[in-house]
């Protein structure tokens, strides 16, 4: 049989993270690859009752449902919205099976092919996966610390006519950078006066270490709530499990719906016993007291992770250390190639991310990304004397080329 795959499939490429996360399956190689949240925080006995309580209430439990998603659990994320001043109502939001969906279902409806969307240099590697493969431009913008630089994405909007922008600006990936308020705004008035939507995507933003500091969403930031330049997408996957693959997003009911449509086209509907199993755990669970515990406990694994990096004293290597989110973002010296790093690095027994796969454009080979939350404390030292012992060695074989 010859199979015969249409064009899209050129642009499709493997994930980088779950390439390596392969890796690290069945072996002894310690993992700083994948986003993965601790296991430890698992709500497991706490979801096994909300599970019965589903199956409690019958065949409904197993039955199919709305496209839109299961209308408590909807009106459960709609009442504490309302707590980060983002006030929507029913028809204004789409439950789906994990942000990611979110991201592709708003392609599906929004682009067409050649479109452009402009992007963080870096920024969430699968979200440029799925925009090439829809045969969608992501154009970077330059940004800093703060986020994006305001002049030139005012040069970019100029120069591409996009029609959408994709940011993370709360704890992002891969680079665990926070968005100062003026950027916030700064993107807010040039979407508006250009007509331009603007994807939030924002998986990390419960997951805060610097106490209550105010990071508004762009969404909540919209002085047009109704008629929103915005859509936010979020996902339970952080502050719950992924496992459940429940995720949302909400913006202006003509974007909305829209999405409901292709959702329809799509799968139907996310899965009803999962979302009525979380419905049951949140209306009787200490939700803020444990994302407190998680805050804290992946603070304690950040602060240790950068006291070992520190430790490692390597010349030339710099990070900042994040205020939230699971990643650090780590530049090397220019003339180390992370992806030849991380093949040394295997065979020390130790998986990262190379930075490469994360930018739009204009890949900086000499970066890498590292998730301190899944491993304990003591597989956390373990994992990076490894990645000191392969640094090294790199290095030296380096200077004896």
């Amino acid at each position: 049989m010859e199979y015969s795959f249409s064009k899209s499939v050129d642009a499709l490429s493997s994930s980088a993270v779950r390439e390596i996360l392969k890796l690290t399956q069945g072996n002894q190689v310690l993992s700083l690859a994948g986003g993965l949240p601790a296991e430890d925080s698992f709500p497991i006995e706490a979801m096994r009752e909300a599970f019965h309580r589903a199956f409690d209430r019958g065949a409904k439990s197993l039955q199919y449902g709305l496209t839109d998603g299961y209308i408590p659990l909807r009106e459960w994320i709609a009442s504490r919205m309302k707590q980060k001043q983002m006030h929507v109502g029913l028809d204004n939001m789409l439950l789906t099976t994990g942000s990611q969906q979110a991201v592709d279902l708003l392609c599906r409806v929004y682009f067409d092919e050649g479109d452009v969307v402009l992007v963080e240099n870096p920024t969430y590697l699968a979200a440029v996966q799925l925009f090439q493969f829809r045969g969608i431009r992501p154009i970077p913008v330059q940004g800093d610390a703060e986020g994006m630089d305001l002049d030139d994405l005012a040069k970019k909007i100029a120069q591409y006519r996009p029609k959408m922008v994709y940011v993370i600006p709360t704890f992002a990936n891969p680079t665990g950078k926070v968005w100062s308020l003026e950027r916030r705004l700064g993107l807010l008035a040039q979407c508006r006066a250009n007509n331009i939507l603007i994807l939030e995507d924002d998986p990390y933003g419960e997951i805060q270490f610097d106490g209550e500091a105010p990071y508004r969403s762009l969404f909540s930031l919209d002085e047009h709530p109704t008629d929103s330049c915005v859509v936010y997408t979020s996902t339970f996957s952080k502050i719950v499990a992924p496992g459940l693959r429940t995720g949302w997003a909400i913006g202006d009911k003509r974007v909305i719906q829209m999405m409901v449509k292709a959702k329809q086209a799509v799968d139907l509907q996310s899965s009803t016993i999962d979302q009525m199993a979380l419905h049951e755990l949140l209306s009787c669970f200490d939700l803020e007291g444990h994302i407190a515990n998680i805050r804290a406990s992946y603070k304690e694994r950040m602060e240790w992770m950068n006291e070992l990096l520190l430790a490692q004293n390597w010349d030339g290597v710099q990070w900042e250390k994040p205020r939230g989110g699971m990643f650090l973002w780590v530049n090397l010296p220019e003339h180390v190639d992370a992806e030849k790093l991380l093949a040394r690095s295997v065979q020390e027994g130790v998986a990262f991310v190379p930075g490469k796969p994360f930018y739009a454009a204009e890949p900086q080979s000499h970066t890498m990304r590292l998730n301190y939350t899944l491993l304990n404390r003591e597989d956390t030292e373990l994992a990076i004397a490894r990645l000191g012992k392969a640094f090294n060695a790199y290095s030296q074989s380096l200077v004896t080329q």
